[in-house]
């Protein structure tokens, strides 16, 4: 009998997921010290000095974000526009049906 072909794959996922959850369940149970690893991680994120590298980070990333941003959403009018468009132009010809296409759904 050979074994079906997603077998590898499937027994490298359930592995994969196996080690994260023995990772997750240690992390947030065993003690290193006074605190947990996730305890360390949420002590050091907390810190002054962190603090400040986030507040830079943001302040330097900040303007390409939303450059990045407003490009996005330009490109998100354009192509609701363009639909628009397509949809008004296969809308007014005389051959098919009758009904109409239904309206795309907007976020």
């Amino acid at each position: 009998m050979v074994p079906p072909r997603y077998a590898p794959r499937m027994i490298r996922l359930l592995v994969f997921l196996a080690i994260a959850g023995g990772l997750a369940f240690c992390g947030s149970t065993v003690k290193l010290g006074n605190r947990t690893f996730f305890g360390h991680i949420r002590a050091i994120w907390a810190t002054e000095e962190v603090q400040d590298l986030k507040e830079g980070v943001k302040d330097k990333a900040g303007p390409a974000a939303n450059k990045v941003k407003k490009g996005v959403e330009a490109g998100y009018k354009a192509m609701t526009e363009d639909e628009k468009k397509a949809a008004a132009a296969a809308g007014s010809g005389s051959a098919g049906s009758g009904a109409k296409t239904p309206a795309p759904a907007t976020p």
